[in-house]
C-alpha cells in the first residue's frame, strides 16, 4: 500500500474512532496499520514526554518488545529528537555513537517529533530491519501522521 493510500486510512482512525478517552487505542491502530502495510516498518511506536521529567515514556507500539520504556532526553535517537526538535533519519544504526540498540535485527531508524502549540510533546519512532530504507516520502508521510496526532491533542 502506498503512502497516499495510507493517508486516508490513518485520518479515518483519528476522525472516526478517536477521542481522548480512547487515544492510546487510536495510536495502537495506527501502529498496526503502518507495520502491516509498509514492508520496511518492522517496529512502530510512539514515545511521549513523561510529565515534567526530561524523559520520554513509551506509548502504544507494535513489534518486538523493548526494554526501553523510558528514554532520557539526549540519549539514543529518540532522546536526541526530544532535544533537537528535528526529524532524525538514520540509514545505518551502527554508524551512530548515541544509538540505543533495541534488537540486533534493526538496521535503520526514523524518528519524527510531534508538536502541540509549538512544544515537542512526543514522537513516532520506526525501526527497520532493512538497511537505508527511508526516503523523503517516508519522512513526509510520518510528518502527516504526527500532525494528525497533534490535532487530537490540541
Amino acid at each position: 500500500m502506498t503512502f497516499e493510500e495510507l493517508k486516508p486510512r490513518v485520518s479515518e482512525i483519528f476522525e472516526n474512532h478517536c477521542n481522548l478517552l480512547k487515544f492510546n487505542d487510536c495510536l495502537l491502530q495506527v501502529c498496526e496499520l503502518l507495520e502491516a502495510n509498509v514492508p520496511h516498518y518492522n517496529w512502530v511506536g510512539f514515545y511521549f514526554k513523561n510529565g515534567d521529567k526530561e524523559e520520554l515514556k513509551l506509548g502504544p507500539y507494535v513489534g518486538q518488545p523493548t526494554d526501553h520504556t523510558i528514554i532520557p532526553f539526549g540519549k539514543g535517537i529518540c532522546g536526541q529528537v526530544a532535544v533537537s526538535n528535528k526529524n532524525f533519519v538514520v540509514p545505518d544504526v551502527t554508524a551512530q555513537d548515541n544509538y540505543i540498540a533495541c534488537s540486533i535485527t534493526v538496521k535503520a531508524e526514523i524518528v519524527i517529533p510531534i508538536f502541540v502549540n509549538g512544544e515537542n510533546i512526543g514522537q513516532i519512532d520506526i525501526d527497520s530491519n532493512t538497511p537505508d530504507p527511508f526516503t523523503k516520502e517516508d519522512e513526509h508521510f510520518l510528518e502527516h501522521v504526527c500532525s494528525l496526532v497533534s490535532k487530537i491533542l490540541s
